[in-house]
């Protein structure tokens, strides 16, 4: 029981390689590209949503913040539609593994540090220490405020890779359990079927909300940065 609950986080390998890079490369084969002068239904609503989401995170940027538009893009619907493959059965979620999601999150935060030091040096010092801070306290407050900022990437790659550990493990189980329930009392059964479906619709939202929290939150601290 303990092997199946956690197999699905397990690396997937063929013939002993590991094919994590195939299937992270897997979601942008899912996103067509326009070839025609008149778009498709399917090209049509690509456009329309990722002109939504570009609405949605650029409105509070700056000119230098919206050169990062078609990062956060890419970003949002990469984590997007990888939750959401990992919802499929005997699939893979590679936002599952933290080393995965650090090596997003720490990148993506270290580009708006740096880009905050080199165009706004005096507000993003400012940042350590709080206007009319008492100064025996002021050794202190800048220890703590470098920790919260050094802590912001670590907090990005735990939160994803928290919440959706936590659905997959939710449904495996329940599904486990509505499976034995099914020979002993058909009954049970049927009302733990009945939550799995519940949890199942539940995680397709957690997987576009997860999703949207990541980039929104780097978006965030863009805007601190520009």
């Amino acid at each position: 029981m303990n092997e199946n609950l956690f197999a699905s986080f397990i690396t997937p390998t063929i013939m002993g390689l590991p094919i994590v890079m195939l299937i992270t490369m897997l979601p942008s084969m899912l996103f067509p590209t326009p070839s025609h002068f008149i778009n498709n239904r399917l090209i049509s609503l690509q456009q329309r949503f990722t002109q939504l989401i570009l609405k949605q995170l650029m409105a509070a940027h700056n000119t230098k913040g919206r050169t990062w538009s078609l990062m956060l893009t890419s970003l949002i619907l990469f984590i997007g539609s990888t939750n959401l493959l990992g919802l499929l059965p005997y699939s893979f979620t590679p936002t599952t593994q933290l080393s995965m999601n650090l090596g997003m999150a720490i990148p993506l935060w270290a580009a708006t540090v740096i880009t905050g030091f080199r165009h706004k040096t005096k507000s993003s010092f400012a940042h350590f220490l709080p206007q009319g801070t008492p100064t025996p306290l002021i050794p202190m407050l800048v220890i703590i405020e470098t920790i919260s900022l050094f802590i912001q990437p670590m907090a990005l790659a735990v939160r994803l890779t928290a919440n959706i550990t936590a659905g997959h493990l939710l449904m495996h189980l329940i599904g486990s359990a509505t499976l034995i329930l099914t020979s002993i009392s058909p009954a049970a059964a049927s009302i733990t079927f009945i939550i799995l479906v519940s949890l199942t619709t539940l995680e397709l939202a957690v997987a576009l909300i997860q999703a949207y929290v990541f980039t929104l939150l780097i978006s965030l601290y863009l805007h601190e940065n520009t």
